[in-house]
């Protein structure tokens, strides 16, 4: 019998969303719980994300008479994420949209408190069983709360800005409704620090520090920070605990319940990724994501899914590839008076898609190509985040990233692109804006579209000439949210084999497993709705479903 360093209930891999609800669970069923974190930053992806939850059939929406059914949503997962792989079967999508109330109330047991982003749409909302004001996401909260965390966040900053807060900001200076929302926002911020509490945190540092607070502030659960899983411990058959390095010395911490994956993918990866994807990736999330607990699962049997898949999207390049987040688009692309086209001058795909479309349809356009989304002068009274930090645009102007000109042809040539070619883009989209229909692509077709549009811009809130100068360049690349391949889980989140086996004591959730929503991006927080619910799956079927080892009864 194993001897081990440290012994838990629960030994969880990562600190993001799968691992902190892991760790909620666990407190909740009255188990001791360890989260093993690699790098010297908490959080993971989770943590910089918008912390929106997709989270359909919630009981906000049931509050709020919004009019979802547990039909609707298993309606609406069939039509769009399939089930088509393991991953992805009817058995783990019901299991998903009935965790879903578990999670809320427990969330709200232990003093977390949801808000419904009540305009944001599903990404297909036209599809049976789409809606409109699924997502939930948590107000934000006082960095205080997190105590010494704090300081080593993955987020490199916290504003006090909320997802259900970007579409308006973006056009801030269009619309009353807009502006109205960016007073809120100053009151906002100008509250927390008259009450004390500094400069409230919002989007993924209030979703990760409010789970932080509750899991291991309040809970007791412990984060282990550099402590990097390298080997699962087995015991006939069953896993027992992990094997973590820590100030270069190997601990054997022993699991007498169970072990849960609930760490990133492979997002850092560039080789895997090349092999797998065709691409290395410009990610978003965090680069200490290797994929290792990946493949310590596959080495001990594990059967894997949507390995060449990720939650891609268009992004604007890095001025630090490998080291600075390039800026993944969201609102800004949707925008009247742009568009985004490949290095020869064409327009390829609806620029309002969602952002997983946009991804996909540039890999299958042009995988090695280069983009770059075009827009004239009144695209500039929009929030454009991109070029919001001090000294972006003159980086990118340095490396030939982002240019400007008084003429379409100008800019043409600047861009090696023959200006015939782009000026027949323009004209021909310019056509559809006055008409009001992309008879093309369909922008703006789609209340997803006009989610993020100016509608003050008759007659497509999503369409607006390109005529006035200047004009400008910005380039992008292929971006992603993490890569959504990884262990296949059942729908108690128990990992399974090639034969369909389970191994006994491993359980995964997160980014490390292959993704319920299979290519697809249902709505939004389709990466944290998931990863949070079967993180608590999880924690349940440990407490009922397993004995305590032999660990616990020596």
């Amino acid at each position: 019998m194993t001897s081990f360093d440290h012994e838990f209930d629960v030994v969880i891999i990562g600190s993001g969303a799968a691992a902190l609800a892991t760790a909620l669970g666990a407190v909740d069923e009255g188990l001791s719980a360890v989260m093993l974190e690699s790098s010297d930053k908490w959080g993971g992806n989770s943590n910089k994300s918008g912390g929106g939850m997709w989270l359909p059939n919630n009981p906000l929406m049931r509050r709020d008479g919004a009019g979802d059914s547990r039909e609707d949503a298993l309606t609406y997962l069939a039509e769009t994420a399939k089930n088509e792989y393991r991953a992805t079967s009817r058995e783990r999508q019901e299991a998903f949209v009935d965790g879903v109330d578990d999670w809320v109330n427990t969330c709200e047991k232990h003093g977390i408190s949801f808000v419904r982003a009540k305009e944001y749409a599903d990404y297909y909302p036209e599809l049976p069983g789409g809606k409109i004001g699924r997502a939930l996401e948590i107000y934000p909260i006082s960095k205080k709360k997190m105590g010494p965390y704090r300081k080593n966040m993955a987020a490199p900053a916290a504003l006090p800005v909320m997802t259900d807060d970007v579409w308006l900001l973006t056009r801030a200076f269009t619309t009353v409704s807009g502006f109205a929302r960016g007073v809120q926002l100053v009151f906002r911020t100008l509250r927390g620090l008259l009450t004390g509490k500094g400069v409230l945190a919002g989007i993924g540092v209030a979703f990760t520090g409010s789970l932080l607070n509750a899991a291991v502030g309040h809970g007791g659960a412990k984060l282990w920070m550099e402590t990097e899983m390298t080997d699962l411990i087995v015991e006939d058959g069953k896993v027992v605990g992990v094997v973590a390095n820590h100030a270069g010395r190997d601990l054997r911490i022993g699991a007498r319940r169970g072990v849960i994956l609930g760490s990133g993918g492979f997002d850092g990866n560039r080789a895997k990724r090349k092999e797998l994807q065709g691409i290395e990736g410009h990610p978003s999330g965090v680069l200490t994501n290797m994929g290792v607990p990946i493949e310590a699962a596959e080495k001990h049997g594990a059967a894997l899914e949507l390995m060449d898949d990720a939650w891609w999207g268009a992004s604007v390049i890095s001025v630090n590839p490998g080291v600075e987040d390039p800026s993944f688009i969201v609102g800004e692309r949707a925008m009247p008076y742009s568009i985004i086209v490949d290095d020869e001058g064409h327009r390829f795909a609806n620029e309002a898609e969602s952002y997983v479309d946009l991804g996909h349809h540039m890999l299958a356009h042009k995988k090695d190509g280069r983009w770059w989304m075009i827009a004239e002068k009144r695209h500039r009274r929009y929030l454009r985040n991109y070029l919001l930090a001090p000294g972006v645009k003159q980086k990118l102007s340095e490396q030939g990233s982002y240019f400007e000109a008084d003429s379409i042809e100008e800019l043409a040539e600047k861009l090696d692109m023959k200006p015939e070619v782009l000026r027949a883009t323009v004209d021909r989209f310019n056509g559809f804006a006055r008409s009001g229909v992309d008879g093309d692509f369909g922008r703006g077709n789609s209340a997803y579209d006009r989610y993020y549009s100016d509608p003050t811009v008759k007659p497509n809130p999503n369409l607006g000439p390109l005529e006035k100068p200047p004009f400008d360049a910005v380039e992008f690349v292929i971006g992603d949210l993490g890569t959504k391949g990884g262990v296949v889980t059942d729908e108690h989140a128990r990992v399974l084999r090639e034969d369909g086996s389970v191994i006994e004591g491993l359980y995964a959730s997160g980014n490390c497993s292959a993704s319920v929503m299979g290519h697809t991006y249902p709505g939004p927080g389709s990466t944290l709705g998931p990863a949070v619910v079967f993180g608590l799956i999880a924690a349940r079927h440990i407490a009922k479903a397993t004995k305590p080892s032999s660990l616990e009864k020596a």
